[in-house]
């Protein structure tokens, strides 16, 4: 199993124990790239479906379970895969 898949893996069953660093590997890792900043929110655009995902540290240094929960929804409903590790 790949790093990726790992920390899908773990988003998957405890989106509340995911570091802000993990998470926005695991973002760039399904095709998100980062499109801009304003203050703390990091906005991440995916180019072949158009949707944008918001992403900001909570302030113990986790993401937002609600923002992983929301990201992996947008993984479901379009049913998008981990790019190649390399």
């Amino acid at each position: 199993m790949t790093r990726k898949a790992k920390l899908y893996a773990k988003a998957r069953v405890n989106p509340r124990g995911l570091r802000f660093a993990e998470f926005v590997a695991l973002v760039k890792a399904f095709g998100f790239a980062f499109d801009h900043q304003t203050g703390s929110h990091r906005i991440h655009k995916h180019a072949t479906i158009g949707r944008i995902v918001n992403v900001q540290p909570a302030s113990d240094g986790k993401a937002k379970a609600v923002q992983v929960r929301a990201f992996l929804a947008i993984i479901e409903r379009y049913g998008l895969s981990l790019e190649d590790e390399g």
